[in-house]
């Protein structure tokens, strides 16, 4: 059996961000598909700042569950930067969140294309400050690509909400 990912510390440091900055989150999730929320949840209390997520796995539940445009799917795809965006609005908005976290991606081994190959992945944070979205790619399989994409999400949340979020004026 392989070695698994320990998350206990990751959702440990977003349990601590999320509860300073007294902010709620929500999550959409693609290439994920749920692991984003589970990890959040690791941590007892977390319903005190998780709302819940929506786990949006095919493009029509990208669009009628989070409001994701057919314009976008149809221009740039379900894995771009533009999707994991209007994913996590879309996840705020559906979940009356403060903060929305998305992922989209390709965790493998199929589905890949010579423009967008297994591996790469999307993460996207929302909040009513702003926006913003990382391109990343790994290279492992399917598991580890999953865990690798989960483990980027909850970062990228943790390191967008450090900056822009003071957790001082509490």
């Amino acid at each position: 059996m392989p070695e698994t990912y320990d998350f206990s510390d990751l959702s440990k440091r977003f349990g601590d961000v999320m509860r300073a900055s007294r902010l709620n989150c929500a999550t959409a999730e693609s290439c994920t598909a749920g692991l984003v929320g589970h990890v959040i949840t690791l941590i007892a209390g977390s319903s005190d700042y998780f709302m819940g997520g929506v786990i949006a796995y095919s493009n029509q539940a990208k669009v009628d569950l989070l409001g994701v445009r057919q314009a976008t799917l149809d221009s740039v795809g379900a894995v771009s930067s533009e999707t994991a965006l209007e994913m996590a609005a879309g996840a705020r908005r559906a979940l009356h969140a403060d903060v929305g976290i998305a992922t989209t991606g390709i965790a493998g081994p199929g589905g890949a294309t010579d423009r967008k190959p297994v591996g790469l992945v999307y993460v996207a944070v929302s909040t009513p400050a702003g926006d913003d979205v990382r391109e990343l790619r790994f290279q492992s399989d399917r598991l580890g690509n999953i865990e690798q994409a989960a483990d980027a999400a909850l970062s990228f949340a943790i390191e967008y909400l450090s900056k822009h979020h003071s957790t001082s004026n509490g």
